[in-house]
């Protein structure tokens, strides 16, 4: 089975380099990348957040749209809609930044809580997709969400950190059959898109 892994589009909140978790906003205007106009999939899953249900349309018009809850991005809790210079004389935020971000958001998610709902989301729907005989499938979700998925399936055991996509860009995945029916998951290879 042949996976894209997709992060959304810019939104506002991106542009302003902000912690977007919850906040539901749209995607801002932006011209779609030409290595993006190409795709071709089976299926589609998105994360139900409005800025990735609106980059699978742009990149798959009229394409049904498979919606999984868990695969949302992080609950930044008190320090969602803020950016670095907002957060910067916040004795908490600093506390976070000292601790490699492996300190719980206060009043949100904690980053081994978001990486769990994440990959049991992505192994729930790869379940629904073998049992489906799909070939290929997109999934158009968050920064995190992709990062949460690679760190946990890449044979190499790359950290969270390396598997950092902007905004548009994201992953090419090639599963093998019998890694996925055998209990044994990993992915036999990843590439940049």
């Amino acid at each position: 089975m042949e996976v894209i892994l997709i992060r959304h589009f810019k939104t506002k909140g991106n542009l302003e380099k902000r912690y977007i978790g919850r906040t539901d906003e749209p995607l801002d205007r932006m011209a779609i990348p030409q290595r993006m106009q190409e795709l071709k999939t089976e299926r589609v899953i998105v994360s139900p957040m409005k800025r990735c249900r609106q980059t699978a349309e742009i990149l798959f018009p009229g394409q049904t749209q498979t919606v999984c809850d868990s695969l949302r991005e992080c609950d930044f809790g008190e320090f969602e809609g803020k950016n670095y210079l907002e957060l910067s004389a916040n004795p908490l935020y600093q506390g976070w930044i000292d601790s490699g971000g492996t300190m719980p958001f206060p009043g949100g998610e904690s980053h081994d809580g978001f990486r769990k709902r994440c990959v049991q989301g992505f192994e729930h729907m790869m379940d629904q997709l073998e049992k489906d005989a799909c070939k290929n499938a997109a999934f158009v979700v968050h920064g995190g969400t992709i990062m949460s998925i690679l760190e946990t399936f890449d044979p190499e055991h790359r950290e969270f950190y390396h598997w950092q996509a902007a905004n548009g860009e994201g992953f090419r995945i090639k599963i093998p059959d019998e890694a996925w029916k055998s209990g044994r998951k990993y992915f036999a290879e990843i590439e940049k898109l």
